[in-house]
């Protein structure tokens, strides 16, 4: 029971959008608990909602007295019970969220209100279309863990599809979508203890990984700039290219920069330093072997592409096998790495093939650097 629960609340923080989740059973000497990070969502109480939500769907019909009429509780109100029906093998069965297709959508009704809209296996359609021939113009109560949502009135026999209305906001229909495509807790959850790390110990944790990185690049900036001067220099504004679009990206998708994603763009922006050196030790080769200025850095491109597009295809099915095993075992901090160093290893290779080659050819077509000890060729 516990790795099903554990596997349906993986699969709604899934689908909320949450980057890098962290979902994983405990297990000691107090009892079973389920452990649950979710970086970068603000709205902690709606994620509550979300996670610990059981998500126990079902239709009821009013209960009717021996005249017909509806029965009414102490306070007035109608009395609710499970609608039942026949299934196709003839077995009496209540109509719940066990039938739904895991396919249902947030849509907007006539009066631009929310609503989700659901659909039924085969089992749920015939029943439904039993429950709404028997209730046609009366009311069909809809209620979500024993709490009413709306109360319909039925006006016409319906089969496979049905809509849910009465929600109150766009969040609440896209929640409760999530949690009936992933299906409803085979165990209901009790919040043992809540923490929210604040911004200051979030912010402190990420400044000091960023610190590090951004030293990290400026020692490989001042190597890059000295050891190959134009070279360098030119690769260094690729590189700025690059971090630039990368952030770009990450922002559009969007990517929430926890320590993983950190590893994996400088990892990436490695890749890129990596494929310039290789044009720029190239070129120098090319310079030394008596081209011209103009040939040699078509040469050292031409010549240097193979080991820059080897090394990053090794790199992509490495991202590729990484993000498969994170995502089969549940270890979304591996997923997270695996997904930034994907994006930032095609952005560095597109920046490598178009930026710094373009710089380049600007560089040598201007003339201001046509000396070969320019890019670190000394003697010609």
């Amino acid at each position: 029971v516990m790795e099903a629960v554990k596997q349906k609340i993986e699969w709604r923080v899934n689908a909320y959008g949450v980057t890098e989740p962290i979902v994983q059973t405990v297990q000691n000497e107090y009892g079973n608990f389920i452990l649950v990070q979710l970086p970068g969502v603000k709205d902690t109480n709606e994620a509550m909602k979300l996670i610990g939500q059981t998500a126990q769907l079902d239709f009821r019909e009013q209960e009717l007295d021996a005249e017909g009429k509806p029965m009414l509780d102490d306070d007035g109100n109608p009395k609710w019970v499970i609608a039942k029906g026949l299934s196709p093998d003839g077995t009496e069965i209540e109509l719940t969220g066990k039938y739904l297709k895991p396919n249902s959508q947030v849509g907007l009704d006539q009066m631009n209100q929310p609503e989700v809209e659901f659909e039924w296996n085969s089992t749920g359609a015939a029943v439904f279309e039993q429950v709404t021939t028997r209730n046609l113009n009366k009311p069909l109560g809809i209620f979500l863990d024993n709490e009413m949502i709306s109360a319909p009135t039925v006006q016409a026999i319906i089969k496979e599809k049905g809509r849910i209305t009465g929600l109150t906001t766009l969040s609440v229909a896209k929640t409760l979508s999530l949690q009936l495509n992933s299906g409803s807790l085979d165990a209901p959850l009790t919040v043992v203890e809540r923490r929210d790390i604040g911004a200051t110990l979030g912010s402190d944790a990420l400044n000091k990984s960023l610190i590090a990185g951004i030293i990290g690049v400026a020692l490989m900036i001042l190597y890059m700039c000295i050891f190959y001067r134009v070279s360098g220099v030119v690769a260094c504004l690729a590189l700025l290219m690059f971090a630039v679009l990368n952030l770009a990206v990450f922002k559009l998708i969007p990517v929430t920069l926890t320590l993983s994603g950190i590893a994996g763009f400088f990892v990436s922006l490695g890749m890129g330093v990596d494929g310039n050196v290789l044009v720029a030790e190239r070129l120098k080769e090319e310079l030394r072997a008596g081209h011209s200025l103009g040939s040699a850095v078509e040469l050292a491109f031409r010549e240097s592409w193979t080991a820059i597009w080897d090394s990053n295809v090794t790199v992509f099915i490495a991202c590729i096998v990484l993000y498969w095993l994170g995502g089969r075992f549940g270890n979304f901090m591996v997923v997270g790495f695996a997904t930034t160093l994907f994006i930032g290893t095609a952005l560095s290779m597109f920046t490598q093939v178009t930026v710094t080659r373009t710089l380049l050819r600007v560089t040598v077509n201007s003339g201001i650097a046509p000396s070969s000890s320019a890019y670190g060729v000394y003697g010609k």
